[in-house]
């Protein structure tokens, strides 16, 4: 019978749920999720910056006030 390595089997993605009990992560697993919201936010604000962008394009091309 072969013997698996736990280097050999798929990383889990990790996935944060909001409310989700955190008694049982370590300090690490939190820290990666502290990471993942962190980029999470920035991808946000980015897709808002965006969106804020092409409505100003519209509002000006269209003259429409604010």
């Amino acid at each position: 019978m072969p013997t698996f390595d736990d280097d050999d089997r798929p990383k889990k993605k990790v996935v944060h749920e909001i409310g989700q009990d955190l008694t049982l992560l370590s300090i690490d697993e939190l820290t990666a999720r502290i990471e993942l919201l962190r980029a999470e936010i920035s991808r946000l604000e980015a897709d808002i910056a965006r969106k804020r962008a092409s409505r100003e394009t519209a509002d000006q091309l269209f003259g429409r006030p604010r």
